[in-house]
């Protein structure tokens, strides 16, 4: 079995309302989908990135990726990934980005076609699962600039997520002046109650003085975790909050590569590590994080923010998790991983989503079908095709 074709598909849709975080609001959702044939008719999938800068992306995909893949036997990945390492490190690429988002959806797109070729999952190819199900939690509760009383439709959809069976949801904090991202934290506890995990994400919008401050008033309200409390290189920041506060702190949705996890994780800058499978570099490479922050005895819990490919990707690798630390009864949040499932306004991923993917009772099953699991729906994929 050798590749054929590689294409990448750069999907846009707009949205009827906008919706923002601390860093960007958005009135729109964009996917870049990688699909790989081979010589005796499979077809693999895969998702590169966050949706972010996805036309860039096809390019890069289809002028460099492509032709260093075109030929190569899926089950060669190894070999793959050295001649792509070496791409990139001559160009200085190797520490996260736009290139190895791309090669992640790529090199996906060959687990796919590897789980297919042997009719087996890729959990599996991976050395096996260690949890059939994963604790899923709603991120969503982002600002929603157009609504006529902002607060309300935050409080209105965090009780929808808890009326849906989300035992956990995570909000937005950073885009609001400290204390009026306090109080919207107040309403949303007082909505969901006290039985409901509430996580909270700055998305880097403090420096550490700040953070601090903002941590704590938020304990008050038994926040679970603050996400990238301040900027993603500011190890020092990080540092300085994890000391001055109880709740965990979060990080690493947007690191590529082992060499960008590598001091995040020696310094202990996070107690929770935030790998994206689309964002990383792929399968392989969540997998080599996921071990050396074992080592250190970090955390991981993925993060995953895209269509239901990225969403069955992250869960391949979230069943590959071994709990930390290691007990008899490891419980979600604390010594087993939960799961990142995007509630986010997104046409592209409602139309491609199956009812497999979908939580129940708050929780995500691994994918069983041979490779991913995914079926990508051809209509869809024309639907929203820029390029």
């Amino acid at each position: 079995m050798h590749v054929t074709d590689v294409r990448a598909h750069h999907l846009r849709a707009e949205l009827e309302a906008p919706f923002g975080w601390s860093l960007h609001a958005t009135a729109t959702r964009q996917a870049l989908l990688i699909e790989v044939r081979t010589d005796d008719g499979l077809v693999g999938w895969g998702e590169s990135g966050s949706g972010t800068l996805p036309d860039a992306g096809r390019r890069f995909v289809e002028e460099l990726l492509a032709p260093l893949t075109v030929g190569v036997d899926p089950f060669d990945l190894a070999g793959l990934w050295q001649r792509v390492e070496r791409t990139f490190d001559r160009a200085g690429w190797t520490t996260g980005g736009l290139p190895l988002q791309a090669f992640a959806g790529l090199e996906t797109a060959l687990w796919d076609l590897m789980g297919q070729a042997t009719g087996r999952p890729v959990w599996m190819l991976l050395g096996g699962r260690v949890r059939r199900r994963v604790r899923a939690y709603a991120t969503g509760l982002y600002y929603h600039p157009a609504a006529p009383d902002p607060s309300a439709a935050r409080e209105r959809e965090a009780r929808g997520y808890a009326e849906r069976g989300f035992t956990a949801m995570k909000m937005k904090v950073g885009g609001l002046a400290p204390d009026d991202d306090v109080r919207e934290a107040e309403r949303i506890r007082g909505a969901i109650g006290p039985d409901v995990a509430l996580m909270a994400d700055a998305n880097g919008a403090y420096d550490a003085g700040t953070a601090v401050r903002v941590a704590r008033a938020l304990e008050s309200l038994d926040v679970a975790w603050l996400e990238e409390p301040v900027a993603r290189g500011d190890l020092a920041g990080y540092g300085e909050v994890r000391a001055a506060v109880g709740m965990p702190v979060t990080g690493g949705e947007h690191l590529g590569g082992l060499d960008a996890f590598r001091e995040v994780v020696a310094r202990r800058a996070v107690d929770i590590l935030q790998p994206d499978v689309a964002n990383c570099g792929g399968l392989a490479e969540a997998r080599r994080v996921a071990a050396l922050a074992r080592a250190f005895h970090v955390r991981v819990f993925p993060h995953v923010w895209g269509t239901p490919l990225a969403v069955a990707a992250g869960l391949h690798f979230a069943a590959t998790l071994p709990s930390t630390p290691a007990t008899v009864d490891p419980v979600p949040l604390f010594g087993d991983p939960v799961f990142e499932y995007d509630c986010s306004p997104h046409p592209i991923r409602d139309a491609m989503m199956t009812d497999d993917l979908r939580p129940r009772d708050g929780w995500l099953d691994v994918p069983d079908a041979p490779g991913l699991g995914v079926r990508v729906d051809r209509s869809v994929v024309e639907r929203f095709r820029v390029a």
